[in-house]
């Protein structure tokens, strides 16, 4: 992806509250029992990290001594007090609560009053055992907070961050712009999943017109990640868009919104590509049946033939025999030693014998030859 121009910065990113809108919850104290899964958790002020504190308690006090301040807070499959600890003291909704516990949600984007949650599948291949694995993460953005939700190995969240400190003048734009990096993190993860999907891709159409007997199976697999890679990805335009719609509701930076159409252009090229990985795969899955049932057909006309010719010869053994025992047959009742047989002691005995194997013998043969057995 190209390098992103530098960034200015305004002097808000969300409209100033109104004098009639309700004030914000107050802020509950401190837990000193808060523990656990928080990886990272940082206060920044103009961009730049001022504190680093080492629990949800010490962070919710810093915050406080820092009204002007941004608390990013990440966490990884944190436990149902870390995440009401949260609800509480950034007043974030129930339901919303209730979606970043269960995880297996679908990549989303809603808005519940001052706060934004959003929803997103990062992905990233396993070369070895041909698998997308796929990371859900859920983000609280509010005018002085970003918190993430992590379930799974992806992403790295650990890279945006330093992407950020590294540019203070984009980390100064607050909440939305952390959202822009993470959108864009997790989109530039899909480049490698693209990779690994079309070079199995490619390799399955090697296998199928190889003959390969294991392919079916292996386009079958496939198929399923792919799948899931296209409903980790298609939601994403229209979440994109939405953001693009409040533009000029919530006086989005200029840079900022020509970031966020980049990062749609890139959504919108990776939709494309599983969109057509999927019809590729379709494809390819219609021509393996057709060819496994032309080398079936193959075969059964192969068996066929064989069936043919062996039934054939048999023919033409049983012609064959049938003519050898006519004179067989001639040659035993005449071999037997009864002196009162009749023609016995016939002079044209051994004559008429003889002439009847080959008349009968002859007989045989011109029928069988009439009826192509021979």
């Amino acid at each position: 992806m190209a390098k992103k121009r530098t960034w200015r910065r305004q002097p808000a990113l969300t409209p100033a509250p109104s004098p009639l809108a309700p004030k914000p919850a107050a802020r509950r104290q401190p837990d000193p029992h808060d523990h656990a899964s928080v990886v990272n958790a940082a206060l920044y002020r103009d961009g730049v990290r001022v504190a680093t504190p080492d629990s949800l308690a010490e962070t919710f006090r810093q915050l406080r001594e820092h009204p002007d301040g941004m608390a990013w807070i990440g966490l990884h499959r944190p436990t149902e007090p870390e995440l009401h600890s949260l609800a509480e003291e950034f007043d974030l909704h129930p339901l919303a609560v209730e979606d970043a516990l269960e995880a297996h949600q679908r990549p989303k984007l809603e808005r519940y009053g001052e706060t934004l949650f959003v929803v997103l599948r990062a992905a990233r291949y396993l070369d070895a055992s041909e698998e997308v694995d796929f990371g859900e993460l859920h983000i609280f953005l509010g005018h002085d907070f970003v918190i993430t939700v992590r379930h799974g190995a992806a992403p790295d969240l650990s890279a945006v961050r330093r992407r950020m400190e590294e540019a203070p003048e984009l980390l100064a734009l607050g909440p939305e712009a952390v959202l822009y990096a993470i959108l864009d993190a997790v989109v530039d993860g899909y480049v490698p999943v693209v990779s690994g999907v079309q070079t199995d891709i490619d390799e399955i159409e090697t296998e199928v017109f190889r003959g390969d007997p294991e392919v079916s199976r292996r386009i079958y697999e496939l198929s399923r990640e792919v799948v899931e890679f296209q409903r980790a990805t298609r939601p994403l335009i229209g979440m994109l868009n939405g953001l693009m719609a409040g533009f000029t509701k919530y006086r989005t930076d200029e840079e900022l919104q020509r970031y966020l159409r980049d990062v749609a252009d890139h959504v919108t090229h990776t939709s494309e590509r599983v969109d057509t990985f999927r019809q590729a795969l379709t494809d390819i899955l219609t021509v393996n049946a057709t060819l496994v049932t032309q080398q079936q057909n193959a075969e059964m006309r192969a068996l066929a033939v064989a069936g043919f010719e062996q039934n054939e010869e048999i023919k033409k053994i049983s012609a064959w025999a049938a003519i050898l025992f006519a004179p067989t047959l001639v040659g035993t009742i005449y071999g037997m030693n009864f002196d009162t047989m009749p023609e016995l002691h016939w002079t044209l005995g051994y004559p008429f014998a003889i002439g009847l194997m080959a008349v009968v013998c002859t007989g045989l043969y011109v029928i069988f030859k009439r009826r192509d057995w021979l």
